[in-house]
């Protein structure tokens, strides 16, 4: 078969591969054709018709996103029956949506508002039935908001539940007229299997779904002379924020964002990296005890292998789907969740500050961190250990309220006390990047010596593949270290649940041998996560990838115990990994959702 198609796409020749659409066929010619239902993430669906165009010969206009390229074809995408196809196509909808666009929060960066103002559609011909519809918002869950009233139908966000991370949370409902994007009994998403990941948010393309933002909250908090405001930011943000702010994707911002984040008024810059280190201490402690009491103590109590819990959506997810693995989850609290313990408890006693008085704040590329701040498991400091989580696509919105030019602000460093990392913790916006901080950790501490790999850099770990298999074999250990001499170490790393769930399935039938497991909610990690600057796509976060792993090897401490300032919180507060005070403040235990689910 001939693998190379012929085509004509407005007069001008074009070779593609067989299987080519032409929406992509058109993109390599640099033609833009429109489309709102066509994700590169997902299946085509090919319902929106947005993306219509004329094939000579052809009675009918043709989806591009959905018609493979066939040879010989001769297609026209600005003929004046396409765009008047187009132009009805979304008077239709915007019939049917909610277009209050100067007090939706997607003002500015939703697609339809975009096509509309392209197609200049000042004045809808058709009825306004949004007043007939009966749209309900759902804004119960901290962590999303669905507004019916803005749905297209597009189905991103069925497709991306279903697809990426098989979830199924959203589904459609009713047909004709009645068709809705829905829940399981039509129940607040807070009360369904939804995860919070936000992968959805990240893939709608209206303001139908969106981040329950906190900003006005977190401005108060700022403006108050009686609070003392604590922000922390995590690794996957500084290679994601400039995208809002006219910056090139997977560019390194961290003294830009460090200086807006002084300037604009928080009283502490912080550094979530420096918990990332400390989860490394606590976490390699917890798998290096459980492997001791699992081969010599021969503890049946002991559960193998021990999972990462740094992804809120990925803890709820188990709890949903598999309750019976939780006793295989690490009891670590995320980064997140560990900063936020020490900063109402060690960072006030340091500073001399009423804790009450306090107010942690959190930036994170995650939709679900929202709703991992509210869990009243995470209350440990005697507080709410961190108040409000906001995206990076919301700090980049203060950014812009405050009037700050990002792009010329003079770089600055993180604060001290619980700013200080290490490379090692930059990679856990990555996936895999955990897996590789915890075993340049781990094996120098059983061994004594640095990981075999060159220049730390673990790289059968790294990667966009969706579940990847390392085994690490453990030679020349130290004494009190001597039972594991010899041994291979098995581990697996999975991103996007849809792989996590067949590495869980094999762990459930007993199939699998592994003795470590890093999950990530996200696809690529937290680099890809649901509160990052849209639009997602592989190419962007192949370039984010790079910079995470840029910043990693630019760094003079690459190995989570060598921070000076966790090896300080240990000397002085905590006393030592795993100990007694660090089990009450930086370990915890979930829930079994399914026993409740109806």
């Amino acid at each position: 078969m001939n693998t190379q198609i012929k085509l004509t796409i407005d007069n001008i020749k074009v070779s593609v591969d067989y299987g080519t659409t032409i929406l992509n066929a058109a993109k390599s010619l640099n033609i833009k054709i429109p489309t709102l239902c066509y994700h590169p993430d997902l299946c085509i669906a090919g319902n929106c018709r947005v993306c219509v165009v004329e094939q000579e010969g052809s009675r009918n206009l043709i989806a591009a996103c959905a018609t493979p390229a066939a040879e010989g074809m001769v297609i026209h995408t600005n003929s004046l029956r396409v765009r008047t196809a187009r132009k009805a196509m979304l008077e239709l909808l915007l019939s049917e949506h909610n277009s209050e666009c100067t007090t939706c929060y997607k003002n500015t960066d939703c697609e339809l508002q975009s096509l509309s103002a392209e197609y200049k559609i000042t004045k809808n011909q058709l009825i306004d039935l949004v007043p007939y519809h009966h749209y309900t918002i759902d804004n119960y869950s901290p962590s999303i908001i669905k507004d019916d009233s803005k749905c297209i139908r597009c189905q991103r966000c069925v497709r991306t539940c279903e697809e990426l991370q098989s979830v199924s949370a959203l589904s459609v409902a009713y047909r004709g007229e009645k068709m809705k994007i829905s829940t399981f009994a039509e129940k607040p998403m807070f009360d369904v299997i939804c995860t919070n990941c936000g992968q959805c948010v990240n893939r709608c393309p209206v303001g139908a779904l969106v981040e329950n933002n906190y900003l006005d909250d977190v401005w108060e908090a700022i403006y108050n002379p009686n609070k003392h405001v604590v922000v922390q930011t995590a690794p996957a943000v500084r290679i994601a924020l400039g995208e809002d702010l006219g910056i090139d994707h997977g560019t390194i911002v961290t003294g830009k964002m460090v200086a807006a984040l002084k300037k604009l008024g928080f009283d502490a810059v912080l550094d979530t990296d420096f918990s990332a280190d400390l989860t490394i201490m606590e976490e390699g402690t917890e798998l290096l005890t459980r492997l001791k009491k699992t081969l010599v103590d021969k503890d049946p109590s002991v559960k193998l292998p021990m999972m990462t819990s740094c992804s809120p959506g990925w803890i709820k997810f188990l709890e949903h789907q598999f309750p019976q693995l939780l006793p295989n989850l690490s009891t670590c609290k995320s980064p997140q969740q560990m900063f936020g313990a020490l900063a109402k408890t060690y960072y006030p006693k340091k500073k001399g500050i009423n804790p009450a008085d306090i107010v942690s704040v959190s930036i994170m590329p995650c939709t679900a961190k929202k709703f991992e701040a509210n869990r009243p498991e995470m209350r440990s400091s005697g507080y709410q250990d961190v108040d409000y989580v906001l995206t990076t696509r919301e700090l980049a919105v203060m950014i812009k309220q405050a009037g700050l030019d990002f792009n010329i602000l003079e770089e600055e460093k993180f604060d001290t006390i619980m700013g200080d990392s290490t490379g090692a913790a930059v990679i856990f916006g990555a996936s895999g990047g955990v897996m590789e901080a915890a075993l340049r950790t781990a094996y120098e501490i059983v061994t004594g010596r640095e990981v075999p790999f060159e220049n730390l850099n673990i790289l059968p770990v790294r990667g966009m593949d969706g579940v990847k298999e390392v085994d690490v074999k453990i030679e020349g250990t130290l004494p009190e270290w001597s039972f594991l001499e010899g041994a291979t170490l098995k581990t697996a790393i999975a991103h996007g649940l849809v792989n996590a769930k067949k590495v869980m399935q094999l762990v459930a039938s007993g199939e699998a041998a592994y003795h470590f497991i890093e999950i990530m909610a996200c696809p690529g990690g937290c680099l890809g996560g649901g509160g990052q600057p849209i639009p997602t796509n592989p190419e962007i976060r192949m370039k984010r990838n790079k910079a995470i792993y840029e910043e990693d090897s630019g760094m003079v401490l690459r190995k989570s115990h060598d921070n000076p300032e966790v090896a300080a919180v240990y000397k002085e507060y905590l006393g030592a990994p795993n100990s007694h005070l660090a089990h009450e403040l930086l370990h915890t235990h979930y829930t079994d959702r399914k026993k409740t689910e109806k």
